[in-house]
């Protein structure tokens, strides 16, 4: 085996008495990609930030190609070739793609910014990602999964040595993620070793070549095949048996209680969509990425505005000026991306909570001991793993998604329309907000899941509506819905 391009020894990390990381040792070779697993909050995010210089350890030693490495900042790291690709998208939405891949290193020519060149060679990176945007546009108004790319992106331009991948796939579809993997390969085979951080168990057996496991801040295994046994490896992240992930799904009733007729987006992202969803019934919404999911469930919510079609709660056709009105009328969307668009996080658990429910709580004026009451109770409710002064912030991405659940499903809405209700969280988090989903609809709750992930989608819905290229392509039923025929609509 050649020399490991990384070294870890011994690595820990507390905040006061919190132990987030403890004696962790870790090698990555050249043309290595190791896979690094563990529920949310096992350190992973902390390990990968030590590594990239973003933090410094408590304890422990790092050696970069046998010289001691130890960078006080992610630029000494980008400067010896080691790249973290964050899960949280990090881009100026105010500057164009090209100035986002290549932002503080712009390329010069007689001491301006040589804005041509900067162009073309942002362009030729989206090109072997297969994202075909001028790289002049800006960032804002992109969608999540574009967006990811670009990150990816600005990664490949920067010629690392050791390339750290945290959940780059979380909004990727099909398509997406296969160009990925494809650069991922070329970087193996030109001797890059990379750290991969997925919850995709399908994407490790498949890009991985070991997997490392990270419980509680301890490493706890190691696989050398990535072709364990899913069960096995997932056993070793939660230490415990796991029986199942997706819970029993409910028959639904013959009661309507969400109705779509002919619904056509004012920006054409989707047109002439009509389906229904029963009271007790899950309904998935599959399709490539563009296909024009989100903006169809931000209609349905009143978020985004439609040119034509009708939309029906309960028989009563429903004039939705904006999402106020749709969480008026009992319709509330859980959104895709948590932290800019259903959490405070710079806020309290308690705060978060209330900001959806004033109306619930007395209007303006709620005093501290109502406030903690609620919360206490939701927080007990949807088991989540946080006290109510706690700042979102501090919480594991499974934790903050059961907080974005909550603070909608406290009002007993009528429909829940959930966007992406897993991205980025572990296996173990991703079994707990599924209870909570086929929870809703043994209550009789009307309930619409969009996802990028099709096991998801199969494991938790009744029928699945599938979109392509913004044209609704069929709806399946549980026992048609398979890998094959939902790809075969989605791909039309």
């Amino acid at each position: 085996m050649t020399q490991p391009v990384l070294s870890l020894r011994g690595i820990s990390k507390h905040y006061g008495p919190l132990q987030v990381l403890r004696s962790v040792s870790l090698d990555v070779h050249p043309g290595e990609v190791v896979a690094l697993l563990g529920e949310n909050g096992a350190g992973k995010s902390t390990l990968s930030g030590i590594i990239a210089g973003s933090r410094a350890p408590s304890e422990g030693t790092m050696t970069w190609l046998g010289q001691p490495y130890a960078p006080a900042t992610p630029r000494e790291a980008i400067d010896k070739g080691v790249v973290l690709i964050h899960q949280e998208l990090k881009l100026l939405p105010q500057l164009s793609i090209a100035e986002n891949v290549f932002i503080g290193r712009w390329p010069t020519r007689n001491g301006a910014i040589d804005r041509a060149q900067m162009e073309r060679r942002a362009q030729e990176q989206l090109s072997r990602l297969n994202l075909h945007i001028p790289a002049s546009r800006k960032v804002a108004g992109l969608s999540t999964a574009n967006q990811q790319l670009i990150e990816i992106a600005k990664a490949l331009a920067l010629d690392a040595k050791l390339l750290i991948l945290d959940e780059p796939t979380a909004a990727l579809g099909g398509a997406e993620t296969e160009a990925l993997f494809e650069q991922v390969r070329k970087l193996r085979a030109e001797g890059v070793g990379i750290i991969y951080i997925s919850h995709r168990m399908e994407e490790i057996k498949q890009i991985t070549d070991r997997i490392v496991v990270l419980r509680d801040g301890e490493r706890v295994q190691e696989f050398a095949d990535s072709a364990t046994p899913v069960r096995t490896v997932v056993e070793s992240m939660v230490g415990r048996s796991l029986d199942r992930l997706f819970p029993p799904v409910p028959t639904p009733t013959e009661r309507p209680v969400l109705q779509v007729s002919n619904l056509t987006s004012a920006v054409n992202a989707f047109r002439d969509v009509s389906f229904e969803v029963r009271a007790g019934e899950i309904l998935g919404i599959a399709g490539l990425v563009g296909a024009g999911r989100t903006e169809l469930v931000r209609a349905i919510a009143g978020a985004d505005p439609v040119k034509a079609g009708t939309i029906r709660l309960d028989g009563q056709v429903l004039k939705l000026r904006d999402p106020a009105d749709a969480i008026a009328k009992g319709i509330v969307l859980v959104p895709e991306d948590r932290k800019d668009q259903g959490l405070v996080v710079a806020h309290k658990i308690s705060e978060n909570l209330i900001y959806a429910n004033l109306d619930k709580l007395g209007g303006r004026w709620i005093t501290a001991g109502v406030k903690k009451a609620f919360a206490e109770k939701a927080i007990a409710k949807f088991n989540v793993k946080g006290r109510a002064e706690q700042h979102a912030s501090d919480l594991s991405g499974g934790n903050q998604q059961k907080i974005v659940i909550a603070k909608w499903l406290m009002r007993d809405p009528k429909v829940v329309v959930l966007d992406e209700p897993t991205r980025g969280i572990d296996v173990g988090a991703r079994a707990g907000i599924y209870d909570i989903i086929v929870n809703l609809a043994w209550q009789g709750v009307a309930v619409i899941v969009v996802s990028s992930d099709l096991e998801e989608v199969l494991g938790v819905s009744n029928r699945i509506l599938v979109l392509a290229q913004g044209n609704q392509a069929g709806i399946l039923n549980r026992e048609q819905a398979n890998d094959v025929s939902v790809m075969e609509l989605a791909t039309i």
